[in-house]
């Protein structure tokens, strides 16, 4: 079982990773000063470079959006993992074994390698079906992608490749690459007979299934040839890799879309998603052969970021009574989902790729934005399985209807459907509201066992435990919301104007204490937590410096996260912002003179502060009254002069 993994390992992980290695895999990084590196921002769209990686620091900072955090934090975002699997990932790359609380345990070395060598071999094999597309044996397959609208550049886009029609061709490919065979029986890719193992893909068109992270995992196939005696589409049997009820086709291309639009379309087939794709609906995904369940459901909430601040999930199903029952599959699981769902039918019963090639493109996107919501759907389906020109038959609607219009959570929505229901049935808007009302209430008692479709969903799938959400009331709080803490528990700071000369040299002192910790040793210290920081914002970063002290001055990486544990939470932004801005020196000897140079202006313009303050003492004074402490502000003031010409000649 796992468990929390050991504080000082993630520490350990996060030291010992390059995070400009790992941008690099996802962003085209050009130097941008010494130690730093720049590239157009993988958070939001830009056409002049404004994402900066430092890796001396292990900080990345956006100064367009704003967007921060360390290595961790930047796998969690692309790849779309929570904090333990980052981590894990990260652990795996550099070759680290973790350690875990109270006894947990995480994947063993033993079992990482053998992930990683499936894997490999999933590559090999994918690298294998793309290339065989081009070959004179492929012709069928070609002609089935041109057919269905899609030349060889959207090939290469999804990877789609081509199985030959012989019994081992890939089998040789692979063993050619030196794959014993007890690990190619573990891939998934081949089938095992009486004289040993065999493809299990031939004369197919080829689809790669990638996880989140892009990792081909498993493969679709589709039939081609009459002789051929298989379904007419065979996908890989369950493995380590690949669990077909956790797996979204097209989840690698489209994860950034279904973040950035907080948007996601759920199709039918592989060839659904390319034609939405190539449409101008990137954020398609589809099912691998099973119905959306429960585990796809927390990979849309994670994406979505499925928090009750908006998103959307859009269904297409074909306009046949199989698509009938899929959607109604989706609406039970609907209430899994605080983004609204809705569900996009074409009249004729097309699917995406049809629609494509009959009407173009902008009837795909035409029908994904004449979507309805999937509880219309399913109120319409209810009563179509009733005869609504009886009264028997009307009853019998309404109380299969009632309950699905009370699993309405908008409660602003609620009663106008109550209303179009009664529209709908022909019956009296108090009559359905009543039974809307009962419907109501029996959801939100314990489930008894009761039968029809949607009974006991308001609760166990509503708003129970183990939904994703919490209900909290009191404190002056609308029901349902917990209460917001005072304002007063979390500091304002007013962004700090650059135009103001003292502010600037305060940010450029912290810029250096933040990057070059090591400049601070000994009386430099010493004179830099007794400096008197007057831009509120700067002060609490300076105050959160004095507290952590010079513990972790020696790691850099180590150093700038203890701080960010320090400030307050609003300013977390603005300590990664000064860990990671170039500073202006193209050599590390160059970088050194900065810093004294910076430091010394600063240490002066404490001492400025310090004379003008003694000075108006002096002025105050009675010199004839109080001789002696006339005397001594003036050895005081001669002293300070001489430090400030120190200083001054140091730097």
């Amino acid at each position: 079982m796992a468990g929390l993994i050991k504080r000082e390992d993630i520490d350990e992980v996060r030291q010992r990773t390059d995070i400009k290695e790992v941008v690099d895999g996802y962003v085209t990084l050009k130097g941008a000063g010494l130690g730093s590196f720049k590239g157009l921002c993988p958070f939001h769209d830009e056409r002049s470079p404004s994402f900066t990686v430092r890796p001396q620091v292990g900080r990345y900072h956006c100064f367009g959006c704003g967007e921060d955090g360390d290595v961790i934090s930047f796998v969690q975002k692309l790849d779309h993992t929570s904090f333990h699997e980052a981590v894990e990932k990260l652990a795996a790359r550099i070759g680290f074994e973790l350690r875990y609380e109270d006894g947990g345990s995480g994947p063993n070395r033993e079992d990482v390698g053998r992930r990683q060598r499936l894997l490999d071999a999933h590559k090999v094999a994918d690298e294998f079906f793309r290339a065989q597309l081009l070959t004179p044996g492929a012709t069928e397959g070609r002609n089935f992608l041109h057919e269905r609208g899609f030349d060889r550049a959207a090939a290469d886009q999804f990877g789609v490749g081509y199985a030959p029609q012989g019994w081992d061709s890939l089998l040789k490919h692979l063993r050619g690459r030196g794959y014993t065979d007890p690990e190619l029986k573990l891939t998934g890719m081949f089938s095992e007979g009486g004289r040993g193992i065999y493809d299990r893909f031939r004369g197919r068109l080829i689809w790669p299934i990638r996880d989140i992270a892009g990792d081909t995992i498993g493969f679709g196939a589709r039939k081609l040839f009459e002789d051929d005696q298989g379904p007419k589409y065979l996908n890989t049997p369950e493995t380590a890799l690949y669990k077909k009820s956790q797996v979204l086709y097209g989840i690698d291309l489209a994860k950034r879309n279904i973040a950035k639009d907080r948007q996601l379309v759920v199709v039918e087939g592989y060839t659904d998603v390319m034609a939405c794709h190539l449409a101008g609906i990137p954020t398609a995904v589809a099912t691998c052969g099973t119905a959306f369940g429960t585990e796809h459901i927390k990979i849309a909430r994670r994406l979505l970021s499925d928090d009750g601040s908006g998103g959307e999930v859009i269904f297409t199903f074909d306009g046949d009574a199989a698509g009938q029952k899929a959607a109604l599959r989706a609406f039970e699981e609907d209430q899994r989902f605080v983004a609204q769902t809705y569900v996009a039918v074409e009249p004729n019963g097309a699917d995406p790729c049809e629609l494509r090639q009959s009407k173009g493109d902008a009837a795909v996107r035409d029908l994904i934005t004449t979507r309805r919501p999937l509880f219309e759907f399913a109120i319409r389906a209810a009563l179509k399985r009733h005869n609504l020109d009886t009264v028997e038959g009307r009853i019998a609607a309404l109380r299969e209807s009632a309950p699905v219009v009370a699993q309405i959570r908008d409660a602003g929505i609620r009663p106008a459907y109550a209303r179009e229901l009664s529209g709908w049935l022909g019956m009296p808007v108090e009559e359905v509201s009543r039974a809307v009302g009962a419907a109501a209430k029996r959801a939100a008692q314990p489930p008894s066992g009761g039968s029809g479709p949607y009974q006991g969903q308001g609760n166990s799938q509503g708003r129970g435990p183990g939904s994703g959400y919490t209900t909290v009331t009191g404190g002056g709080s609308a029901p349902g919301l917990a209460p917001l803490p005072p304002s007063a528990v979390l500091p304002s700071f007013n962004r700090p104007d650059p135009r103001d000369p003292v502010a600037a040299m305060e940010r450029q002192a912290l810029e250096v204490a933040l990057q070059q910790p090591g400049m601070l040793e000994g009386e430099t210290w010493q004179r830099f937590s007794e400096a008197r920081f007057s831009t509120p914002a700067y002060l609490a970063i300076h105050e959160a410096i004095r507290a952590t002290g010079l513990a972790f001055a020696g790691d850099p990486v180590r150093w700038v996260e203890q701080l960010l544990q320090e400030v307050p939470e609003p300013l977390r932004p603005l300590v990664s912002e000064l860990a990671v801005v170039p500073l202006p020196a193209s050599t590390a000897d160059g970088v050194l003179r900065y810093c004294r140079d910076i430091l010394a202006r600063l240490f002066e313009l404490q001492i400025t502060r310090v004379k003008a303050e003694k000075m108006g003492q002096l002025q105050r004074l009675d010199a004839s009254a109080d001789p002696e402490e006339f005397q001594r502000l003036n050895r005081e003031l001669m002293q300070l002069e001489m430090q400030r010409r120190s200083l001054r000649s140091e730097a």
